[in-house]
């Protein structure tokens, strides 16, 4: 059974990201983690397979080489994310961890797996006190509904979620 979508708004979305720790490693690493499938409006399998060559702080953009469909596409990421994103990365050199390693790894350079972000989404909204369902991605959804609601064409956000068609992102919205 599909459960309906309840879409979070983007007050929850905030206090579910900061209900991650700031100082340790698997709390700065799980902020950066939802602020990329936020702010970034990418499937958590594309995050998930996401090295640090696709990222270009500096251009401030992810690039994901294989999307759904096995689609290549590159993505906007807004400073405020892209600072967050910086953050883990300091802490993975820190940590040792080597470029190879997919960028949203384990502490010891380990692909991180969808199966960790489930159940880490449940307890991030307990702790934020969101009652609704929260799963990761709902926040594609989050991020499709404000720019819809800030006037963003739907066109753009197709293009932005990588969907071919049209008719999938209305129902995002």
């Amino acid at each position: 059974m599909k459960l309906p979508i309840e879409i979070l708004t983007p007050e929850e979305v905030r206090r579910l990201i900061v209900a991650n720790s700031a100082k340790a490693p698997t709390g700065i690493r799980n902020r950066a983690l939802l602020t990329v499938l936020y702010r970034t409006g990418i499937r958590l399998g594309e995050a998930l397979a996401l090295k640090t060559k696709d990222v270009d702080l500096e251009a401030g953009t992810l690039t994901v080489l294989h999307g759904k469909g096995d689609k290549r596409r590159t993505v906007g990421l807004e400073p405020g994310a892209a600072a967050v994103l910086a953050t883990w990365l300091e802490r993975r050199k820190a940590l040792g961890i080597n470029a190879h390693q997919m960028l949203f790894c384990t502490l010891k350079g380990a692909p991180l797996h969808q199966g960790y972000v489930r159940p880490l989404m449940k307890r991030l909204a307990r702790r934020a006190g969101i009652e609704k369902r929260v799963h990761a991605h709902g926040l594609r959804h989050a991020l499709a509904s404000e720019l819809a609601n800030s006037g963003v064409p739907v066109t753009v956000i197709q293009k932005h979620l990588g969907h071919s068609s049209l008719q999938t992102t209305a129902t995002y919205l």
